[in-house]
């Protein structure tokens, strides 16, 4: 008898932990490349996106969700929880000779897989890397278990990646073996049946799982399935004058956008769609149609996903993120800067090299202002979805200022996951976020006690409650916007209010100096990356 009242007892003892091990959720953090903050239909575009807009429907959009204005240095921050030069990212995936312009991500920053992995998840991962080239550095070198995609910068065909290069090739990689991909296949799909073979291999596990599903689309070049493109013929006819006005009150009607607010400016070097003769119309309409294509193929992948976690029966315990890297791609004097002498086939066809450019990034980005890579706000905004069923409200909007750097505190409070300060001998560094948790589950407003941050290739902001600081490269004179009213960025402040620029330029220097970030002009290459 007291044999089996110990033992009984014994088996109490652990029900506390194995309930808490089945109530950590999954996590799945989806982040597409160069797609602007208007193009979903969540958000107010025209893009077929049936799949996000149940998650928006059924979740949480944020009006305002903030990334480092391009890919890698995004990247960096998002895996980090960090500024990425304190992750040693500051300028891009190239060394500019300086630990915190190394180029790949140091070994005093910690990715959410080696943490996650530490707090009992499987750790996969899907798509685009581009924090680290060298094998040391590869996925699963940082804490991911399962990897496929490609380890450098865009994919250069989304047909046959590598085919037009780069210095090196991109390579395709599979858990560190390097692969081809197959003759017919597209890159886009191929990188959602290999998040859905690594979630059918987990759940044989009683592991909760961590889903890094890094899409390439629709980041350049414009390749998409022609049953894709053909959903969106004569979609774009009417130009991009009239469906920007359209896009702006469907946002204004979905509460994304507020109707008190100043829209960007148009852009001067956009061309009136008037003024075009019928082929050249003819062209640009290829160009977002196929651009369409690509965001409506990553939107059919979110849905087979989705599908997956139902029949696994992990739906009701899954929270879904979902983010792009950067605003889309502008802002040159001259339209078709690549691509023109390259291509060899169609836009749309494995032999095109074409981009979305400003004219249509502008209609991305609306009502924003500006393009990848600037410091204004059509650069660095994001849609942000966050679903969760019966944890997060359904059809919830919040005003959020969110940043990168919020992503890893929030799954680190949700997976119950401890961070380190020291791991391997390496000291870690501190976190610089906020957790979202209260923000996602609670509707609360999020309240941070430091100001946001950027620094790219000289370009530079400084976010504090409403008002943001902004100077543009190569020139250092500082501009101020009151972001509440004018998130269009319209009419410069600066002037009126000096002692505000003189306080957030010192918070700027002060964050800099903590953060290893360097003036642009002492660290710049010989031949600076353009985008």
């Amino acid at each position: 008898m007291r044999n089996l009242i110990m033992g009984a007892l014994m088996v109490f003892s652990t029900l506390p932990a194995l309930a808490q091990k089945a109530k950590k959720p999954n996590i799945i953090l989806i982040m597409v490349d160069d797609m602007g903050f208007s193009d979903i239909g969540s958000y107010g575009g025209e893009i077929n996106t049936p799949n996000l807009d149940r998650l928006a429907k059924e979740g949480l959009r944020l009006k305002e969700f903030y990334n480092n204005a391009i890919c890698a240095p995004t990247r960096a921050s998002l895996l980090t929880g960090l500024y990425q030069a304190k992750a040693g990212m500051g300028y891009f995936s190239s060394n500019l000779g300086l630990p915190a312009y190394q180029g790949y991500l140091n070994r005093q920053s910690l990715t959410l897989a080696e943490v996650l992995k530490g707090a009992g998840y499987n750790t996969l991962m899907s798509g685009k890397w581009h924090v680290g080239a060298d094998t040391l550095g590869w996925p699963n070198q940082r804490g991911f278990d399962q990897f496929y995609g490609f380890v450098t910068g865009g994919a250069s065909n989304y047909y046959d990646i590598g085919k037009y290069g780069q210095a090196p090739p991109v390579p395709l990689v599979k858990n560190n073996k390097r692969i081809k991909l197959e003759p017919g296949k597209y890159l886009t799909e191929e990188i959602t049946n290999n998040a859905l073979e690594f979630i059918e291999g987990n759940s044989k596990t009683d592991q909760p799982f961590f889903l890094y599903l890094a899409y390439n689309a629709p980041h350049w070049p414009l390749q998409a399935p022609e049953e894709d493109i053909a959903k969106y013929k004569g979609k774009y006819s009417m130009g991009w004058d009239s469906l920007r006005t359209a896009r702006i009150e469907r946002m204004r009607q979905l509460g994304v956008f507020d109707a008190g607010q100043q829209i960007a400016q148009r852009d001067s070097i956009v061309p009136l769609w008037a003024n075009l003769s019928y082929d050249q119309q003819q062209f640009w309409q290829r160009k977002m149609e196929v651009y369409a294509a690509m965001v409506d193929h990553v939107d059919q992948g979110i849905g087979r996903i989705l599908k997956e976690l139902e029949r696994l029966k992990k739906d009701k315990n899954t929270l879904i993120v979902f983010i792009s890297d950067n605003g889309a791609q502008g802002g040159y004097p001259q339209t078709n800067k690549w691509g023109a002498q390259r291509n060899t086939g169609p836009v749309g066809t494995a032999g095109s090299y074409d981009f979305q450019d400003q004219s249509w990034a502008s209609l991305s980005n609306s009502p924003l202002r500006s393009y990848k890579s600037y410091a204004y706000e059509g650069g660095m905004s994001s849609p942000f979805i966050a679903w969760f069923p019966g944890k997060i409200k359904e059809g919830a909007i919040k005003k959020g200022t969110a940043h990168l750097i919020d992503i890893a505190p929030t799954f680190y409070e949700l997976a119950g996951a401890k961070y380190p300060a020291v791991r391997n001998g390496n000291s870690i560094n501190p976190l610089a976020g906020t957790s979202l948790v209260d923000l996602l589950y609670r509707q609360k407003d999020l309240e941070r006690g430091q100001p946001i941050f950027w620094e790219w290739g000289g370009n530079r902001a400084v976010r504090k409650g409403e008002w943001k600081l902004v100077s543009i490269y190569p020139e250092k004179k500082w501009s101020l916007y009151d972001i509440g009213k004018d998130r269009g960025e319209n009419t410069d402040l600066a002037s009126e209010h000096p002692e505000l620029v003189a306080e957030l330029d010192k918070a700027y220097k002060e964050w800099a100096l903590k953060n290893d970030v360097e003036d642009y002009e002492k660290i710049k290459p010989a031949r600076p990356i353009k985008f």
